[in-house]
């Protein structure tokens, strides 16, 4: 009778699973996931050559799917690249940039009082319009004030924290950051939620994922189409890893975070095949920005063949690693060289859901599905905008790249240890001070010199050609740009995580200190 009735349990199962894998495959809206690291470079997967092989699961991804070599993000830093991956827009458009200097980059620690603007509609708000229910699983970057929240913001549900795991603080004069189930704090970091900073050691990738795969099970149940937003930051100074990933990797601590990424990601993966719902979901996996090599190299990836990273708008601070998984509709194992920006994320998964992007504002990302689908398109000529703050660096057209200004950080920065390109000064190119070339902008070709290098020779028929086909896109850039109102411009210790909702019930409030606004001192 025991074996009888686990017969006919397996078959009542079997049912179930294949009624629903059927139902879901004839859904017009695919799932959609996006995995967004933090700090990881382009040169940190095996599959883009890193010599240590440690991403098994990536490698494999990316052979069961689509390598986009040329993928970069909006902005070399953390904050305004999340703001435009949601909107779709530039940092300079949706507001997450800084005027308070020239060039400089800012984001959203503790003391910032702005956030996302509420003129921006973000990927959730749109995906709602399908009946899709979407969770952000890790940190949000866009603002940790309650207005500026998740689920203030089109997301459904969210487990994380609104900032970055700096710390621990002794809570008197900043505050540890909260870790939020939903609208509520749940505990703090170095408290509730623990990372020991001698040992690296913390679970929190291991509960991402399993937040990550238990929202996917529900949803596939429930028959809802999902977005999740997948923004674990474990390679992000100060890296962690758990215990069984420790002392792993040949890279050190930075190693054992990637490898425990990559296992999650493979786990990922493995749980929507076995919901049967892998034809159905649209997975990307990138990264928020370049290698932070000012925390190497205990505690830094690698930006590969590429130039500096994280801070600067040479090529190693801005493209990022980027594989598209979607069996049974993106062909296994290509590598497409398509120029693409983590703002085509936008555009794309509203196709994917057939809804019409909005039609009452620029957008800077492009649908990729015909890219993604090995379908005719005309996006092969589109550029590529290197922005840091408020100013337009350098433009990317085809193999060629343009600086019209160059910087990595000031000398008095660099001089106090703070180094954006260690061992990769190219003189007159990694300048120290903020170095304007519009007259006569420095010029690359990527195909040949990745590494920039080598400036193509101002006096040669090739500069004059490039620069007469790119200076044309820069002029007509600049000529319909309307910069929103910038967001990171002023800063208070009032507005810090001191009183989180959900304090009260945890009897983890802390006293407000008295208002004292400033504006943001960004020094690069």
């Amino acid at each position: 009778m025991g074996v009888m009735s686990t017969v006919i349990l397996a078959l009542f199962f079997s049912i179930i699973c294949c009624s629903l894998t059927e139902k879901l495959s004839n859904a017009s809206s695919p799932n959609i996931i996006i995995m967004l690291m933090d700090d990881m470079g382009w040169g940190d997967l095996g599959v883009l050559g890193q010599p240590s092989k440690e991403t098994p699961n990536l490698d494999a991804m990316a052979a069961q799917g689509m390598l986009l070599p040329n993928f970069y993000t909006a902005n070399p830093l953390c904050s305004p690249s999340r703001a435009a991956l949601l909107t779709g827009r530039l940092p300079v458009r949706n507001g997450f940039y800084t005027t308070n200097g020239h060039a400089r980059n800012a984001y959203t620690p503790q003391e910032i009082v702005g956030g996302i603007s509420k003129d921006e509609i973000l990927l959730p708000q749109m995906l709602k319009k399908k009946g899709y229910v979407s969770k952000i699983v890790g940190k949000w970057h866009l603002g940790h004030r309650p207005q500026y929240l998740p689920l203030e913001n089109g997301f459904d549900e969210w487990f994380g924290a609104p900032d970055c795991h700096f710390g621990p603080y002794n809570n008197s004069i900043r505050p540890n950051i909260p870790v939020y189930n939903n609208s509520e704090m749940l505990g703090r970091y170095y408290e509730e939620f623990k990372i020991d900073r001698k040992t690296g050691e913390s679970n929190l990738t291991q509960m991402y994922l399993l937040e990550g795969i238990n929202f996917i099970r529900r949803q596939t149940v429930a028959q809802r189409p999902f977005f999740l937003y997948w923004v674990p930051d474990a390679t992000h100074a100060p890296v962690y890893a758990s215990k069984p990933f420790l002392e792993q990797s040949q890279r050190g601590r930075y190693g054992d975070a990637v490898m425990e990424l990559d296992y999650s990601v493979g786990n990922i993966l493995s749980w929507l095949k076995r919901l049967g719902i892998e034809n159905d979901t649209f997975v990307f996996f990138t990264s928020d920005n370049g290698a932070a090599l000012m925390s190497g190299p205990n505690e830094a990836g690698s930006n590969g063949p590429f130039l500096c990273g994280k801070e600067t708008t040479f090529e190693g601070g801005m493209r990022e690693p980027a594989i598209a998984w979607w069996p049974g509709h993106i062909k296994a194992g290509t590598v497409n060289f398509q120029l693409a920006s983590v703002m085509d994320l936008f555009t794309t998964s509203l196709a994917l859901a057939g809804l019409s992007p909005p039609d009452d504002r620029a957008l800077d990302g492009l649908d990729l599905t015909p890219v993604l689908l090995n379908r005719p398109h005309k996006q092969g000529k589109r550029p590529i905008f290197y922005y840091r703050g408020n100013e337009l660096m350098a433009v990317r057209l085809g193999q060629y790249k343009a600086h019209y200004w160059t910087w990595s950080n000031s000398l008095e920065e660099f001089e106090k240890g703070i180094n954006f390109c260690p061992g990769e000064e190219v003189p007159g190119v990694t300048t120290h001070d903020q170095k304007e070339h519009t007259m006569q902008p420095i010029i690359f070709h990527l195909g040949r010199d990745p590494g920039e290098k080598f400036p193509i020779s101002v006096s040669t028929n090739e500069y004059q050609n490039v620069l007469s086909r790119i200076n044309p896109v820069v002029e007509q850039h600049k000529k319909t740009l309307v910069p929103g109102v910038p967001q990171l411009n002023m800063c208070d210790v009032a507005v810090m995580n001191w009183a989180p909702a959900g304090c009260e019930k945890l009897g983890k409030c802390l006293k407000v200190p008295k208002s004292q606004p400033w504006k943001c001192d960004w020094p690069h």
